[in-house]
């Protein structure tokens, strides 16, 4: 057999054999990302190739995580993978589907079985291996589904890419799915949803609640803050409903419900819940037709939208038939069901210590309440209290323990408001903390993150400990914890007050120019990025990390990076060279 020679894709660290392109094929191209002015999923700019999420780093800001590793490298990996322009060649489209796995699909579809049912319970549903992917028909099982499937090239190609190149990824959905779907299709169906839309969270973010894309959409449903505050979700200092299993399926079943009535058909939905309603209805109205897949082969779409529909049904196939699509079960590890127990909090309590009362782990409670985004529950009162979930079983345990835990180890906090020069010594001062404390409790990595305005939960100790002097059980176990975490209190001169960190605006007026002066009593250097410039080597200038260059500068945080004659604001270390460029 003659050998195709292959090009190396380098992806999340792996290596990855790509076929080459054709001549004039080009994979990966720059687009401008926008998201629709209606309710909706970030798209790329209709008809422009966007360049793979996991090429574009995004410094988040407030602690908040990197855009999901797992997330962006799929669908880096499926940007380069799902070409519309490598459907001309055979001799492509069958590298592709070897991609990552090894060999082109087994064995032929010669029957199709029929589900039946006795005494009222449906037989266990066998599938025959299918090799001829393109021309499956998908009728035959088309009455296991609650959903509109159809089979093409593209849902082909799909299944190929989850055979394949995606094949990792889907075991890890699949393993989650187990854990999942029984909680969200309940969900769904009481929302007059099909049981099957549960696949949509699937390819949204493979049923992980802390997923986050570039575009700044979170949680297994991937709602972006727009949509979110639209339905209701709640999102502050203290919680993200976006990432909750319960609370997103529920407002993902009143949006996709809302589509459907608007767009009148589930395939228009589902390209709505990508791209916006708005935007669907636009194409509708100006082509005339309500058939996606006419839509899809007009200019309007973006190519992300243009292949969710397809993407989605693919997945709901391989789902529900995975040996028949060449995965095995011993490929999957099942997740236990999301089954817990819930207790009403009247105040603000540390998680570990709701762990340790009731007998669980920390990861445990964190898991069963995603939606927390400190160390601890919400602020709550007698009248308005904080449902948290613990582990099903645990309530009992729960109840009894905490109640005998003395006040010096409930852990206790205060809210505080950052103001013009703050630094972290002087709150926990202030409020007898420690600074290792509250950087764990507010997931800051940096004194120097300080913005005005926002709010920080301050751990504090009990007035008992306060009054008698002595050491706060609570206090002294979150400040060893931090420090094994490999987080400390920040040296004096390494602290910069809060309100001085301001990024200038603007230009300077020539690349490499470097202005100092003098903030609260330290130096500030405003420098005009050069020619040939990188992170590092200004970092390295200016003896400072490229962390530090990312907290003081907000715009570093954009897709396009170093802009030659912008300004950025430096902090600079004690061997900073401060000479002017030659």
């Amino acid at each position: 057999m003659t050998m195709l020679p292959v090009l190396l894709l380098t992806l999340a660290g792996a290596e990855v054999p790509m076929p080459p392109p054709p001549p004039g094929m080009v994979l990966l191209a720059q687009a401008t990302v926008t998201v629709d002015g209606d309710a909706g999923v970030a798209s790329s700019d209709a008809g422009v190739e966007p360049l793979p999420v996991a090429a574009q780093p995004r410094e988040e800001q407030d602690g908040d995580p990197e855009p999901d590793a797992e997330l962006e490298a799929m669908r880096a990996l499926e940007e380069v993978t799902i070409d519309p322009r490598a459907r001309s060649g055979a001799s492509i489209r069958a590298t592709l589907g070897q991609l990552g796995y090894g060999t082109l699909i087994r064995d032929r579809l010669e029957k199709a079985l029929e589900a039946s049912e006795l005494s009222g319970e449906e037989l266990a549903f066998e599938l025959d291996p299918i090799t001829d992917v393109e021309r499956f028909d998908v009728l035959k099982v088309q009455q296991r589904y609650d959903i509109p499937l159809e089979m093409n090239a593209l849902v082909a190609q799909y299944i190929h890419f989850f055979q394949g190149g995606g094949r990792k990824w889907f075991r890890r959905w699949m393993s989650r799915s187990a854990r999942y779907i029984p909680l969200m299709r309940p969900l769904l169906e009481a929302k007059g949803l099909p049981r099957d839309t549960v696949y949509l969270a699937m390819i949204e973010s493979g049923f992980n609640t802390q997923a986050k894309s570039w575009a700044k959409a979170v949680g297994p449903w991937q709602f972006i803050p727009g949509t979110a505050k639209m339905f209701k979700l709640r999102d502050d200092f203290w919680v993200d409903e976006r990432r909750d299993p319960i609370k997103a399926t529920n407002a993902a079943a009143d949006y996709l419900s809302q589509l459907h009535g608007n767009l009148g058909h589930w395939y228009l939905a589902w390209a709505g819940y990508n791209t916006g309603g708005g935007r669907v209805r636009r194409m509708v109205d100006t082509y005339g037709t309500t058939s996606f897949w006419e839509l899809s082969d007009k200019k309007g779409f973006a190519r992300e939208t243009k292949h969710y529909v397809p993407k989605l049904i693919a997945c709901a196939l391989v789902a529900k038939h995975p040996e028949a699509f060449g995965f095995s079960q011993d490929e999957f590890t099942p997740e236990s069901p999301f089954e817990f127990d819930e207790v009403k909090l009247t105040d603000s309590v540390d998680l570990e210590v709701i762990a340790q009362a009731s007998g669980s782990s920390l990861d445990e409670i964190q898991e069963f309440n995603p939606e927390l985004k400190r160390w601890c529950t919400p602020p709550a009162s007698e009248s308005d209290p904080y449902k948290l979930r613990l582990p099903r079983g645990k309530k009992d345990q729960f109840t009894e323990t905490f109640a005998k835990f003395a006040p010096s180890e409930r852990l206790h906090f205060k809210i505080h408001r950052v103001q013009k020069g703050d630094t972290l010594s002087k709150i926990a001062q202030q409020y007898h903390s420690a600074q290792e404390a509250i950087l764990r409790m507010n997931h800051l990595t940096s004194a120097r993150t300080l913005k005005l305005g926002n709010d920080l939960v301050v751990p504090v100790p009990s007035a008992q400990a306060i009054k008698s002097g002595k050491t706060d059980t609570a206090l002294e176990r979150q400040v060893v914890r931090a420090r094994r975490s490999g987080l400390n209190a920040a040296r004096p001169e390494d602290e910069v007050p809060a309100g001085s960190q301001t990024a200038p605006v603007g230009k300077v007026a020539l690349g490499g120019s470097i202005a100092v002066s003098t903030v609260d009593g330290k130096k500030k250097v405003t420098y005009g990025i050069g020619k040939g410039d990188s992170l590092w080597s200004i970092a390295r200038r200016f003896d400072v990390h490229v962390a530090d260059l990312k907290e003081w500068n907000a715009s570093l945080g954009s897709p396009r990076g170093l802009k030659v004659g912008a300004a950025l604001t430096v902090w600079p270390g004690p061997a900073a060279d401060l000479s002017p460029t030659k």
